[in-house]
């Protein structure tokens, strides 16, 4: 009969190391749909104590899963069978890859977790371990073999449910039985050996070594090399953004660099969250660039455009469309409450989006519920991105993000003043820790400015000025350059002082009456409403007379 191992009764972990300790044994093979890198430590002494053969590693494994179980669910039911190809296997390989990497960055690390990726690492660059990743398909199996010196029992398996893991190994319920049957245990060896010769089965063992070695396993690592790996990140979207998304050749000699360089980051932003908010100050031709990011839109997916903007700005709107040849149309922002009678936009700009602010608005509701019907891009445009509350942001953002949505990052100052992530939780039950409804409680900068990294681009004269300016020495001006060699220069700012005299005698003398006594006393002798009821309520001031709403 064959030993159950359900982690309750009897550990699997504590099976598999007494098969790989016994007396013979030689080498193994694994087989997993999942593998989890610090569960590798409980078992890297017994794997590293195998002798192994010339012409095999110690131990083979084979992990069959690149993406976590419910993307795989959703992948079933979403696609038709799909032909394996190069191409297919390579996005499966880098997926799993990816998947490795993210591993290291989940929990705080222990000195456990450090010195047991760094045997795996060890036993992977002395070919001790060789790893694979079998990319013909979804390979969900749970297979552990034992290949001993021994005549009556040379193969011992296990068989069932439990992942290279520590929880599977070890912690959670699961179900496996070992194979001990000569006859079963080559077969299971047979079928092992049938997937590792597969042609879609991928050594990774290099690369798995590399992630390891990279990451915070890897040994110390120069504050130096800390520093510029923070600069990559930070300034990762914009690089990449500016590889990727090019200006269309019609605004190319009309367009100055950092106007460019907006397209370039708006574009990446809009594909990797569905929305963006250029926020550049007034002067620096944010119309320009929505138009351009339009442009690149209809050029690249075949997207029309509609324009939503305050009446005023309808006529000008119009005009870019036209000169630029770009397909759409535009609707006064009074027009918002029809906009369920429009066609089907999937990109839409919003001009002076912080109109848009106050979400208990129909016209707010209108405009979301569009947005989101039509699964729409949008581009907001704003140099007044809040007026009085970082809440005027968040309305706008709820246009393209839900309130609850993951989006990896926390209000940590916030979460500061209160102590701890756990009396966020205790206070804000229903937010989620991550999202822009925990964000909107709070009132710190820092958080706010962290949060519009992720969907903001805006930037000041002075940052142009600084970054993209070439200077004049002998006009002892900055300027920036068209690609035609035509120059922008950049005025020089000075206070003027406008000197005029005052003749008090003189009745029509609008600036000496202005200042006159008479006037003065006036304004001084004027009690506004709004402040005299608020003074008159206020506990100290309750036994006082009246104010005095009169106006001299």
């Amino acid at each position: 009969m064959p030993t159950i191992y359900d982690n309750i009764d009897k550990e699997l972990l504590q099976g598999l190391k007494d098969a790989l300790t016994a007396s013979h044994s030689r080498r193994a093979d694994i087989c997993v749909g999942y593998f989890n890198l610090r569960g590798w430590r409980c078992i890297a002494d017994e794997v590293d104590a195998l002798p192994g053969r010339e012409d095999i590693p110690c131990c083979r494994l084979i992990v069959g899963m690149s993406i976590a179980p419910e993307h795989a669910v959703r992948n079933y039911y979403s696609q038709t069978h799909e032909e394996t190809t190069n191409i297919k296997v390579a996005e499966r390989r880098k997926e799993f890859a990816e998947s490795l990497a993210r591993q290291l960055t989940y929990g705080i690390p222990t000195a456990a977790d450090e010195a047991g990726l760094r045997k795996l690492a060890a036993q992977l660059r002395n070919k001790k371990v060789a790893v694979s990743f079998f990319g013909a398909h979804p390979l969900h199996a749970k297979l552990y073999l034992v290949h001993r010196e021994d005549k009556i029992n040379p193969i011992t398996g296990f068989v069932g449910s439990s992942n290279l893991t520590l929880s599977g190994m070890k912690r959670q319920g699961e179900l496996s039985v070992d194979v001990v049957d000569k006859d079963a245990a080559e077969k299971l060896a047979d079928w092992f050996d049938a997937r590792w010769e597969d042609r879609w089965c991928l050594d990774v063992t290099d690369e798995l070594a590399d992630i390891i070695e990279r990451s915070w396993a890897g040994g110390p690592v120069a504050p130096y090399h800390i520093y510029v790996k923070t600069a990559y990140e930070l300034s990762k979207e914009a690089i990449e953004g500016a590889r990727d998304f090019k200006v269309p050749g019609v605004f190319a000699k009309t367009m100055l660099e950092f106007q460019k360089q907006a397209v370039s980051l708006a574009a990446q932003r809009l594909h990797l969250h569905g929305g963006v908010i250029v926020g550049d100050v007034v002067g620096l031709g944010k119309t320009l660039v929505a138009s351009a990011v339009a442009k690149t839109f209809q050029e690249d997916c075949g997207d029309n455009v509609l324009i939503i903007c305050p009446p005023k700005l309808e006529e000008m709107w119009n005009d870019y469309l036209y000169r630029y040849n770009i397909a759409g149309e535009t609707l006064s922002l009074g027009m918002a409450p029809k906009l369920h009678q429009m066609r089907r936009y999937r990109f839409v700009v919003i001009d002076e989006s912080h109109n848009l602010r106050n979400r208990e608005s129909r016209r707010y509701a209108k405009v979301r519920d569009y947005l989101r019907e039509n699964e729409s891009r949008v581009m907001l445009l704003t140099a007044t991105p809040y007026n009085k509350q970082f809440t005027d942001i968040g309305s706008q953002l709820r246009l393209f993000v839900e309130a609850d949505s993951d989006l990896g990052i926390r209000p940590e100052d916030y979460i500061r003043s209160l102590g701890s992530a756990g009396e966020f939780k205790r206070k804000h039950p229903t937010a989620l820790i991550t999202s822009l409804a925990a964000f909107e409680h709070s009132n710190a900068m820092d958080d706010w400015r962290e949060l519009m990294r992720l969907f903001m681009v805006r930037r000041t004269r002075s940052h142009i000025k600084k970054n993209y300016a070439e200077y004049d020495a002998e006009r002892q001006q900055h300027f920036l350059s068209f690609d035609d060699d035509t120059r922008f220069y950049f005025p020089h700012r000075k206070a003027k002082c406008a000197m005029f005299a005052l003749n008090e005698g003189d009745d029509h003398d609008q600036y000496a009456q202005l200042y006159s006594p008479r006037v003065v006393n006036i304004i001084n002798d004027l009690t506004l409403p709004r402040y005299g009821i608020g003074q008159y309520l206020l506990p100290e001031y309750q036994n006082a007379p009246p104010p005095n709403f009169s106006r001299n």
